[in-house]
């Protein structure tokens, strides 16, 4: 019996449908049919593949569970006005992001992305050309990773875009990732490098073009680019995972203070994050210095960075040198776990290191 992976390797990314009819080319979705946006959706799609003999078109989907493994399950929704400005995030982008958040939160719980339900909110008036592309974006990113499109919901909104999207993976009983099993004593790592999505929304913001007028391409398209379409570490989470080389693990979808302080909450420990070894990245940096911002401060702060925040005991360390054999992304240590509750940030100042309450960083509610 073929495996879910060898099967899944089997489906090849669908052609993109062809550009709208021309009668099409300058309508808006309130002009069309719930059944003729599933169609221009379901045009995107590969076929459903056996474990799930009913997909869109119907009241539910029906799928077969995975044989020995745990199911994962994560929702997140993005809102105009909140999450981004149409102003300067492309439709494209705005679909990526949308499934792209929720994988981050697969990768944090080590699972493997398997299905997606897709909930879409639309104001009447928006064009079927960013219909299109926000479609176009979603699909692009679930061929990438292998994610199915089981179904979901079209509805009129009379406000702001939403899109809602739940996300199903699977991943076997011993090796789930969760906030809550870090020590006192385990080393604390991140994937990636910190701040180049802050700076990128920054640049979006004041319509820079291009970095301190630097010539030619410009260094700034690499935070725009973290910025509109981050990148969900999911091959990382899993092979923790499977290694089991984390004892606790966070996205960074709300910045690492915010990581911190959760890992340190749910396990009951404390955590000295070392600042001079933040892997804050250099665009970023000479942006922030740019405008009178402290790089660190900025980078810590921030959210959208979609990297992972984890926790690895150091005789398991061995076994992260296994899971990050790839070397891409980079993956920094950046402090350690403590006995005492505290969440400090250490930096030096002057000849001496001085510890500092972390600072606070994103909520949605205060």
């Amino acid at each position: 019996m073929r495996s879910k992976r060898d099967e899944l390797e089997t489906i090849e990314a669908q052609p993109a449908p062809s550009a709208l009819p021309s009668s099409l080319s300058s309508a808006t979705v309130g002009s069309l049919t719930e059944r003729e946006l599933i169609e221009r959706i379901q045009e995107r799609l590969p076929p459903s593949p056996d474990w799930m003999p009913v997909g869109i078109g119907d009241d539910a989907a029906v799928v077969e569970p995975e044989r020995n493994r745990l199911e994962v399950l994560t929702v997140d929704a993005l809102v105009e006005g909140i999450h981004f400005d149409r102003a300067f995030t492309p439709a494209e982008a705005i679909g990526h992001r949308a499934l792209a958040v929720n994988l981050s939160d697969l990768a944090a719980m080590g699972a493997s992305p398997r299905l997606a339900l897709v909930s879409l909110a639309l104001p009447a008036t928006l064009p079927c050309r960013e219909f299109e592309r926000l479609v176009s974006g979603l699909t692009s990113l679930a061929t990438r990773y292998k994610v199915h499109v089981a179904g979901g919901n079209l509805t009129r909104s009379p406000g702001p875009l939403m899109v809602d999207i739940t996300v199903v993976g699977t991943v076997k009983r011993r090796q789930v990732l969760t906030r809550a099993s870090a020590r006192p004593g385990d080393d604390v790592y991140v994937t990636g490098t910190l701040g180049a999505a802050a700076a990128g929304l920054q640049m979006l913001r004041a319509g820079s073009g291009a970095l301190n007028g630097a010539a030619g391409p410009s260094p700034a398209e690499s935070c725009v680019e973290r910025y509109l379409r981050p990148e969900p570490r999911v091959r990382v989470g899993v092979l923790l995972g499977r290694n089991r080389a984390a004892s606790a693990c966070i996205d960074l979808s709300d910045g690492l203070a915010d990581g911190v302080q959760q890992i340190a909450h749910a396990s009951g420990v404390g955590m000295i994050v070392d600042a001079a070894a933040l892997p804050v990245d250099k665009t970023a940096t000479r942006w922030f210095e740019s405008r009178g911002e402290d790089p660190i401060e900025r980078a810590v702060v921030s959210g959208d960075d979609y990297e992972l925040l984890f926790t690895v005991r150091p005789r398991d360390r061995a076994r992260l040198n296994a899971a990050a054999r790839h070397r891409e992304p980079s993956i920094t240590r950046v402090g350690v776990c403590t006995a005492e509750r505290a969440v400090l940030l250490r930096r030096v100042v002057g000849e001496r290191t001085a510890d500092a309450p972390f600072p606070r960083g994103y909520t949605h509610f205060r």
